[in-house]
């Protein structure tokens, strides 16, 4: 299970560079916290949503996304499993 912390937040913003997305925060009317720019690399993170909300919208993403494991570490692929294999709850 992740846990709903700042380290985690980097951990997925980390993960996400390494695989060749970019992350930005910015204020935003997107209702999930997160949303992908026209199918690019990019990600926008809604900057005033709390914690919570990003390491989720983040995450949800992340697990749409086909991310290219040659691309990552050891360590960053077993935290990607984990992140496919878990499902968050407030």
């Amino acid at each position: 299970m992740l846990t709903l912390t700042t380290h985690t937040l980097e951990k997925l913003e980390i993960l996400l560079r390494t695989a060749g997305y970019r992350v930005r925060y910015e204020k935003g009317n997107f209702k999930t916290g997160a949303c992908m720019l026209l199918n690019s690399q990019i990600v926008v993170v809604n900057k005033f949503s709390n914690l919570e909300s990003k390491i989720i919208a983040i995450t949800e993403l992340i697990r749409e996304l086909e991310l290219d494991y040659n691309l990552l570490d050891e360590k960053q692929v077993v935290f990607l499993q984990q992140i496919k294999q878990t499902k968050l709850q407030l």
